[in-house]
C-alpha cells in the first residue's frame, strides 16, 4: 500500500515570503484552429506534452520550450480570450542570432533584432550585448506575440537558490525506494 503521508516542507527548500512556493507552469493561448496551432508549435521543436480530447468542446494540446519550466496549452474551450489576443510572451535566450536562425529555419517570420534605448527602441541588438535590452519578435499564425529577449547573464536575485543538497537527495531516493516496494505488494 502506497503512502498518503504529506512532508510541510516546502518542495524546494527555498523561503518565501509567502509561505509557500508559486510556479507559473501553464499559459494558456486563445487560437481559432487547433490543428494548425499544434502543427505550428510543433514545429518549432518544443516538446508536446499533452493531447487531450475531454469532450466535443473541450481539447488543450500542451506544448514546453525546450528547458522552460513553463509550458503552454493550445485548445478549444479552455479560454473566452479572442484569438492571437495574447501579447508578450518573452522566451529568455542566450543568442539571439542562433535562436533567429533556428526559427528562420524553421520557416517562422521573425523580426531583425532590436534593443532598447532611453528613448524606445532602436534597430540591431544592443551595441554592448548587455543582458534583457536586445529582442526579435514573432507571432504564431493567430497573432499571438512572442519576444525573444536575450539574456546572458541573469541580475541578481533572478534565479532561485537550490539548496537540495546530498543528504537530502538520499533521503528522497531512500523513500522513493520504499514506495516501489510498497505499491508492488
Amino acid at each position: 500500500m502506497a503512502s498518503t503521508a504529506v512532508s510541510g516542507e516546502p518542495t524546494s527548500g527555498t523561503e518565501s515570503a509567502l509561505g509557500y512556493d508559486m510556479k507559473l507552469e501553464v499559459v494558456t493561448l486563445p487560437v481559432s484552429d487547433v490543428e494548425r496551432a499544434k502543427r505550428f508549435y510543433q514545429n518549432l521543436g518544443w516538446r508536446l506534452d499533452a493531447d487531450l480530447t475531454i469532450s466535443e468542446d473541450i481539447r488543450a494540446v500542451q506544448f514546453t520550450p525546450p528547458h522552460s519550466g513553463c509550458s503552454v496549452t493550445v485548445g478549444k474551450g479552455l479560454t473566452t480570450t479572442p484569438p492571437g489576443s495574447v501579447q508578450r510572451l518573452e522566451p529568455v535566450v542566450d543568442d539571439i542570432d542562433a535562436a533567429r536562425a533556428d526559427l528562420i529555419g524553421r520557416g517562422v517570420e521573425v523580426s531583425e533584432p532590436f534593443h532598447r534605448v532611453e528613448s524606445g527602441l532602436a534597430p540591431g541588438p544592443d551595441p554592448e550585448r548587455r543582458s534583457y535590452l536586445t529582442y526579435a519578435s514573432f507571432s504564431d499564425p493567430d497573432g499571438n506575440g512572442w519576444l525573444l529577449q536575450e539574456v546572458k547573464t541573469r541580475l541578481a536575485g533572478r534565479e532561485w537558490e537550490n539548496s537540495t543538497d546530498v543528504a537530502s537527495l538520499a533521503d528522497l531516493l531512500h523513500e522513493t525506494s520504499i514506495h516501489q516496494v510498497n505499491s508492488r505488494r
